[in-house]
């Protein structure tokens, strides 16, 4: 596993976003282990996330596209810091975009977006905090390709989940499938388990109660050797 994924859930449990204990999901499953990206609050915190995403975007997708863009709310904090970073570390400029929740119908600035307005020919990296159905991308797929006539390079998330969608796969899976661009994760949640019981930071309880979930909820096209 590359080195910048352990750093990057050190950094997650440093900054209390990634918990283990007992979760009640959206979805209604009880999990042992719960991802908030709201945690990260400090301009500190906010500016190495951005490093990460960076880094993990331009190992899976290189320097081949024009804009990030992260769907309202949380992914536009995340679509400016990354922008940001991604030059600092790489040189390159990178325009950001996010949606409104409500269309803005006043000002220079009016209408469904923020941020850089998308055009035809760019190329787009969409970027999201953790991906457990895949449901935000039905209502932000259809925005980005109806606002202009781009390419979706992909989309990077910071923790797969790694659980079953609406089908046997993964979310990212669904994702990928049904949009037809390839999807990624700076880290997998099997990752996190494997590097944690390594590196003696997980206890066995809380490793058995991870597998067991997996056993109810994995995804059929990811590993759980854990």
């Amino acid at each position: 596993m590359e080195a910048y994924k352990n750093d990057f859930i050190d950094f997650m449990l440093d900054c209390g976003v990634l918990k283990f204990g007992t979760f009640t999901l959206k979805s209604g499953r009880i999990s042992p282990f719960f991802m908030n990206a709201g945690g990260y609050e400090t301009g500190r915190q906010l500016r190495k996330l951005g490093e990460f995403y960076a880094r993990a975007i331009h190992d899976q997708y290189g320097d081949d596209f024009d804009v990030l863009f992260g769907p309202a709310y949380k992914g536009i904090p995340l679509a400016v810091v990354t922008a940001e970073a991604y030059y600092d570390l790489f040189g390159k400029e990178i325009r950001y975009c996010s949606d409104r929740k409500e269309e803005k119908d006043h000002g220079a600035d009016k209408g469904s977006f923020l941020g850089t307005k998308l055009k035809d020919g760019d190329r787009v990296v969409m970027i999201e905090d953790v991906t457990t159905s895949g449901k935000s991308m039905e209502e932000t797929v259809p925005k980005v390709r109806n606002a202009a006539d781009v390419v979706i390079k992909g989309l990077m998330v910071s923790l797969d989940r790694s659980e079953k969608g609406k089908s046997e796969v993964g979310a990212l899976t669904e994702v990928a499938e049904t949009y037809g661009f390839p999807t990624a994760a700076i880290v997998s949640m099997p990752e996190v388990a494997s590097s944690l019981k390594e590196r003696n930071l997980l206890d066995e309880e809380t490793l058995q109660r991870i597998r067991d979930y997996y056993a109810q909820y994995g995804a059929a096209d990811r590993s759980f050797d854990f």
